[in-house]
């Protein structure tokens, strides 16, 4: 019998007795999309997984995305949907694209089809004095909205923002350490930038979420370069309050499901290059288009 259990904090539920590599049931695939919008990120914990098995999982939710960056990436060999995320050196190259100390985003932000969900399975996690690194943080989006004051949700309940992924990779390609190479004309090429609504509402809950978030959105259309800043600032500095803010600390064999329109999330970089972290990941694109 399956058992949410949430958290109690603003975001966070276990999700207990499935076994994800056993196909869900009608019931089981419903209660967990609602707790998805429920609680915004939801952990499997103790499952045991390999490539194929994980996109069946997510695939249970909707399309699953292949990589932007095609080829060139790093994918599961012959699974071009799950990505190797990891710091891990073999014969002097990466086998993962490393992930560790990025800045808040909402992943496939840039896309016109943007992401439902992500979801990581921890396959190596470092640990040193007994207690995990590399842990994921979260922001809660619908709690963000709700607290706008209502001359911005007034004023600007029809605007749309938009969202450069280049923005987000060359910030990453410049922190120290970075494995990242830089996008080809032909990657870039596929990554044009799109528009999205400031505040979306949300296909599960169907409540107003803040979508614009640092990692990706450039600019407000329609605004000044100089107010679009101003607000801009303004919606990041209040999305990134403390009180918005839930920590996951992973274990091996975890699968992390978490809401990609209602919540932001970054990686914590606090772990050395020798000591090895390896994640795969899969992304559930929406039905269509948002807003």
């Amino acid at each position: 019998m399956t058992a949410i259990v949430p958290t109690g904090t603003t975001l966070g539920a276990t999700v207990e007795g499935l076994d994800l590599s056993e196909p869900l049931t009608p019931e089981d695939t419903d209660a967990v999309r609602r707790a998805l919008g429920e609680h915004g990120v939801l952990r499997f914990p103790k499952q045991v997984l390999d490539a194929a098995l994980l996109t069946r999982f997510g695939s249970q939710f909707g399309e699953l995305v292949e990589t932007v960056l095609g080829s060139g990436g790093f994918t599961e060999p012959g699974v071009p949907e799950v990505d190797v995320l990891s710091n891990i050196i073999e014969d002097g190259k990466p086998i993962g694209l490393a992930d560790a100390g990025q800045d808040w985003h909402t992943d496939l932000s840039y896309n016109n089809r943007v992401a439902l969900a992500n979801i990581l399975y921890a396959v190596e996690v470092p640990v040193r004095d007994g207690e995990p690194l590399g842990r994921t943080e979260f922001q809660n989006m619908h709690a963000a909205y709700e607290d706008l004051p209502a001359e911005i949700k007034e004023e600007f309940g029809d605007a749309t923002v938009t969202f450069d992924f280049n923005k987000f990779w060359d910030m990453m390609r410049s922190e120290r350490g970075s494995s990242r190479p830089p996008l080809t004309p032909e990657q870039r090429a596929r990554t044009p930038q799109v528009s999205h609504p400031m505040f979306i509402r949300h296909p599960i809950t169907g409540r107003y979420v803040l979508y614009a978030n640092p990692g990706y959105a450039v600019r407000v259309d329609g605004l000044r370069e100089e107010e679009s800043k101003e607000l801009l600032d303004y919606l990041f500095a209040h999305q990134l309050q403390e009180k918005y803010r839930y920590r996951f600390h992973w274990t091996v064999g975890d699968v992390l499901m978490w809401d990609d329109i209602g919540t932001l999330h970054r990686a914590i970089g606090d772990y050395l290059p020798t000591e090895r972290r390896l994640m795969k990941r899969c992304r559930v694109l929406t039905d269509g288009t948002v807003g």
